[in-house]
């Protein structure tokens, strides 16, 4: 079988989700193509260069609709010979990009890809497109169907997370974002996004705060106590699904979940052959990929078994993997796989995660890997992992070996 490479990975700042954010003016084709075009420019990609773009998007409606993926190809520079896919796997969407991109390699079906995604969440509203699972009563209520940040809080009650232990990774989170700002440690991968008169618009991710302390997040409330608690009474729901349960401890608030932000990410995979031909070496060699469905009403705890089946697949053990990327999509997720792993949080997002930094969800899952790749050449280390969890109860993960 042959291997598939990473040869490059860029990614936009993270723009603050909402009308002041500095990324809001930009469509979401128009921050793709600025991402594609800088993978265009670094790596002199000219004519039939990829035989595919796939990026990851979650609500595609609106200017997120139309197969985004192909509409980005035609605003970027890419030859409009290179056609475009755009899928949906929630917050793994960018993840999925760069593994299905890698598996095609790996059978044969092409020697390149850009894989990635967008998601321009102060623009299209997440939860916009509508969900059969939220939305028809015949599935929500086979399902035990609660939002997302209920699911966090059963996780938080199921294996005894406090809202100390939450609040800790998010002050966590947000001084290792800061320091590795400071150190430039995502040099190699952010580019600054300019405005279609060559101003620039932004530099860095926007929406850290990084005098976040533990007495700030003690001062905010549950997120999703009220919902739970009083009507529409999720609580009720999620007791069913777990009798065992007395009640859900509501410890998640803004403070200790992802952030809405605006952002897109995008690798460059290739086979050995695409990388002589053009002239590139390698960084990374994408060494497995997994993905897997889960418990759709606690919902968030996918990482768990995507690296369970990740490591059987490849025969490697969890001290095998020298950095984790685990998405902070809320902060019992992270403390739910060091858990389950007994891993050393030292290993686990090293640099800050998308409590500090966002989530933009179809670009994350290439922001992280990216992020990984990154991280793997500074330190000097071998394997990294990265892993998401995914709404409607599934996992993904990667494991990339630095070259």
């Amino acid at each position: 079988m042959t291997d598939a490479y990473i040869y490059d990975a860029v990614r936009s700042p993270r723009g603050k989700g909402r009308a002041d954010g500095s990324l809001h003016e930009l469509t979401s084709v128009a921050l793709s193509a600025k991402i594609l075009n800088a993978l265009k420019d670094r790596n002199g990609l000219e004519g039939h260069a990829v035989e595919d773009v796939i990026w990851g998007n979650v609500t595609q409606v609106g200017e997120q609709g139309g197969c985004l993926a192909r509409s980005a190809v035609l605003l970027s520079d890419l030859d409009e010979s290179i056609p475009g896919l755009a899928i949906n796997r929630f917050c793994a969407s960018g993840m999925e990009a760069v593994n299905l991109a890698a598996n095609q390699i790996k059978g044969g079906a092409g020697r390149a890809y850009i894989a990635g995604g967008v998601e321009m969440m102060g623009r299209v509203a997440m939860g916009s497109d509508g969900a059969a699972i939220a939305v028809d009563p015949t599935l929500a209520m086979k399902t035990y169907f609660v939002p997302q940040g209920i699911s966090a809080d059963i996780i938080a009650t199921q294996y005894g997370f406090t809202r100390d232990q939450a609040d800790a990774l998010a002050v966590q989170s947000q001084a290792r974002a800061a320091a590795a700002w400071a150190d430039n440690r995502f040099a190699k991968s952010i580019i600054e996004i300019s405005d279609q008169n060559g101003l620039p618009i932004l530099a860095h991710d926007e929406y850290m705060r990084p005098k976040t302390d533990m007495q700030t997040l003690g001062a905010l409330k549950p997120a999703f106590k009220d919902i739970g608690e009083s009507m529409p009474g999720f609580d009720k729901v999620a007791l069913m699904k777990y009798p065992h349960l007395e009640r859900i401890n509501h410890i998640h608030h803004a403070g200790n979940s992802s952030g809405i932000v605006d952002g897109a990410a995008a690798l460059l995979i290739g086979n050995a052959e695409f990388g002589r031909a053009h002239g590139l070496k390698p960084r990374a060699r994408i060494r497995a990929t997994a993905k897997i469905g889960s418990d759709p009403t606690i919902m968030l705890t996918g990482p768990v078994p995507a690296t369970e089946k990740i490591l059987r697949d490849s025969g490697l053990s969890i001290k095998d993997i020298d950095l984790f990327e685990v998405n902070e999509a809320f902060a019992a997720v992270v403390l739910r796989f060091q858990q389950a792993f007994d891993v050393d949080p030292a290993l686990v997002n090293v640099n800050g995660g998308a409590i500090a930094m966002g989530h933009p969800l179809g670009a994350t899952g290439a922001i992280i890997i990216g992020t990984l790749l990154d991280e793997l050449e500074r330190s000097d280390k071998t394997l990294g992992l990265a892993t998401l969890c995914i709404a409607s109860g599934m996992g993904a993960a990667t494991i990339i070996e630095r070259l």
